[in-house]
């Protein structure tokens, strides 16, 4: 069974060929070491960084810096780290069976289990999407001056340029979505050193834990809560499934290293950009008085008043970078979704399409988006036990996982992570649609 769910996978993700291939087998023979030996496997934990930085993470760190100021920089901090734990096992898993998450559910869970969780991953992607679309059109929007719907437009396309790097491959598209990614970086690099912020309040608030009543909690709860995004759980799997295949136990341990290594730097990354984010929102908002900003639009505009120098098209570029590299990841991630739980595929242009048309609708109609991206948050929260739950149950499975199972410590650590990860996220459920 994990033969032939192995076969399937390699649709969607084939083993990496030309010189990627050849360099990785030079490294995994030790002919190639340091960051040489490195680069072949670095690109799948980049891919999903990406959704570490959505649109989603600029809306919450913006409102948590400008009313909180740096106290809740710890809780970005935990929330990386709970990242790098559950992106690795879901790149172990791939490693280690040849499948991704949504074909080891469905080897492994009754037809009937597999194809609930389907449905509901389906439901998902597309609560992703709109987050991740209409965060896109905002940026295009701000930045050009032109109405949200045709903001939205412009932006359905140049998500569809970004997808047909895919058609050369899947190392073309690792590069353009971390270019992007380093868009992301510059942009708000350049707005950290722009904000003036105060160092000794940064330290205190990364290593510091502390929270300012009761709405800091809450705030809190929902950046640690809404850490993990489900589909990049199945997707990371997918993208290291068939990348290198390991030829003996020796390989896949040394494969694992790699990927490990992979997910630090991508998550680095990730985090490093979540905490300018919080930081710039600080020293902008909350240092200069400004704590009611909640919304992008309103982020955009007293980003000029209060840094200048061009730091709200800084802002604005970044969002939109950010919008189109997690919009075309989230695409990519539901072509794994329905590939792996029901064994069907349909044209990812189709595909993305489909998942758009919902965002383009909202747009149209004129709903507000900063609602928008607070509903498909919500929704997002039903999603992640889902994910999380599955992924800490197969990875301690010896059977399944051969050498590469967790260790005790491994496992206790991802429990510990889901359980709180799945009780943040019902405690935040239950708090936003009670307000």
């Amino acid at each position: 069974m994990a033969t032939e769910a192995a076969r399937a996978g390699a649709e969607w993700t084939l083993p990496a060929g030309g010189r990627t291939a050849r360099a990785a087998r030079r490294s995994l023979r030790g002919q190639q070491r340091g960051f040489r030996g490195l680069l072949p496997f670095l690109g799948p934990a980049f891919i999903a960084a990406i959704a570490y930085v959505d649109p989603g993470n600029f809306a919450t760190n913006v409102a948590g810096g400008s009313q909180f100021g740096y106290t809740l920089l710890w809780v970005v901090l935990a929330a990386n780290l709970m990242a790098m734990l559950v992106q690795t096992l879901s790149a172990k898993l791939g490693i280690a069976t040849g499948m991704n998450l949504p074909e080891v559910c469905r080897a492994r869970f009754p037809r009937k289990v597999s194809r609930a969780l389907w449905v509901q991953a389906e439901l998902i992607a597309m609560a992703t999407d709109l987050a991740e679309f209409v965060g896109a059109a905002i940026g295009m929007s701000l930045l050009f001056g032109i109405p949200l719907f045709w903001a939205g437009c412009v932006t359905a396309v140049a998500s569809f340029a970004i997808l047909a790097l895919q058609r050369r491959g899947l190392r073309p598209l690792e590069i353009g979505i971390a270019i992007l990614l380093l868009v992301v970086v510059a942009g708000f690099a350049l707005q950290f050193l722009l904000a003036d912020a105060s160092p000794s309040g940064i330290a205190h608030g990364l290593f510091v834990p502390g929270f300012q009543g009761t709405e800091s909690v809450l705030l809190a709860t929902g950046i640690l809560g809404a850490t993990v995004m489900p589909h990049v759980i199945y997707l990371h799997s997918a993208l290291t499934q068939h990348r290198v295949m390991g030829a003996d136990a020796t390989e896949r341990r040394r494969i694992l290293r790699f990927a490990r290594a992979d997910v630090i730097i991508g998550m680095s990354i990730a985090g490093a950009i979540n905490i300018a984010m919080l930081v710039t929102a600080a020293a902008a908002f909350h240092g200069g008085g400004l704590t009611g900003i909640k919304d992008l639009d309103q982020a955009y505009r007293a980003l000029g008043q209060t840094i200048g120098h061009h730091a709200p098209v800084l802002f604005g570029v970044a969002l939109l970078a950010s919008g189109l590299a997690s919009s075309s990841v989230g695409t990519l991630a539901g072509q794994v979704v329905m590939q792996g739980f029901v064994d069907r595929r349909i044209p990812v242009f189709a595909r993305r399409a489909i998942t758009m048309a919902p965002s383009l609708i909202l747009l149209a109609i004129g709903l507000n988006p900063s609602r928008a991206l607070i509903i498909s948050q919500v929704a997002l929260s039903f999603g992640i036990p889902f994910a999380l739950v599955p992924l800490v149950m197969f990875t301690r499975n010896r059977g399944l996982m051969g050498d590469l199972v967790n260790r005790r410590g491994t496992t206790i650590a991802a429990v510990v992570v889901a359980l709180l990860i799945v009780g943040l996220n019902g405690f935040l459920l239950v708090q936003t649609l009670g307000m």
